[in-house]
């Protein structure tokens, strides 16, 4: 089912870019496979998935232990700064830092490991309040500050759009990602590379993708609903 439900989610993600006039090689599909079980990524496999979101440290590290060295896993989700040492050197990239003492916190394990460590920062572009995220006109600032911090990448944006049930409404909150990101890469701020724009997920990848997303996160649309209530589990 899985396979299936993955080679739709191409058909849509192809579809989307021929729209918009952009080449299939310019999103990442990451395949969100947060609560689900080992087996149904090794599904996944055969096809050529290599990356794959996930919510939580733990089952990140978990998994990354338990599945091939050449997967990508992206940390999508909340990071705490008490969990930082534990995935720096396993993700290739934290979509989610929202602030200076997390990524200082980044900084400083990363210096440890001695890697440096690919990061997205995170906008809440719609400011709802259930969701983190920096504002939009305090990102550039934020940027400037993380830019100075040693074995710490800035690569661009991610953002979590509001809940809805029409797409077209989250468009101008992915139209404003894109015009934030093509802004402070004007800057040519030293350290930063504004090159990911992660948005879009099940329910909105392919106006994500019209909107200019280098990244989009699907997790239900390949791996079917999750079996807990909170809408966001069940909406990368």
């Amino acid at each position: 089912m899985v396979t299936e439900n993955l080679a739709e989610v191409e058909r849509r993600v192809q579809a989307a870019c021929a729209r918009a006039g952009r080449s299939r090689d310019e999103v990442t599909l990451i395949a969100v496979s947060k609560t689900k079980p080992v087996s149904l990524i090794e599904e996944l496999l055969p096809g050529g998935t290599r990356d794959f979101g996930e919510n939580k440290v733990q089952e990140l590290c978990e998994k990354c232990e338990q599945l091939p060295g050449d997967i990508r896993w992206h940390l999508i989700g909340h990071l705490q700064r008490n969990k930082v040492k534990y995935v720096v050197d396993k993700a290739c990239l934290i979509h989610s830092v929202d602030s200076l003492r997390l990524a200082q916190a980044v900084s400083q394990e990363g210096v440890k490991k001695q890697v440096t460590v690919p990061i997205l920062i995170e906008v809440n572009m719609a400011g709802e309040e259930s969701k983190f995220g920096v504002k939009p006109q305090e990102a550039e600032s934020l940027i400037r500050e993380i830019a100075r911090l040693p074995a710490v990448s800035v690569q661009g944006l991610m953002t979590i759009a509001p809940f809805v049930s029409d797409p077209e409404e989250n468009r101008i909150h992915f139209a404003n990602m894109k015009k934030l990101c093509v802004d402070i890469k004007g800057k040519n701020i030293d350290n930063v590379n504004m090159n990911v724009l992660s948005m879009g997920m099940t329910g909105d990848y392919e106006v994500a993708i019209e909107e200019g997303a280098t990244m989009i996160r699907v997790g239900t649309g390949i791996f079917g609903e999750r079996k807990f209530g909170e809408r966001l589990e069940t909406m990368q």
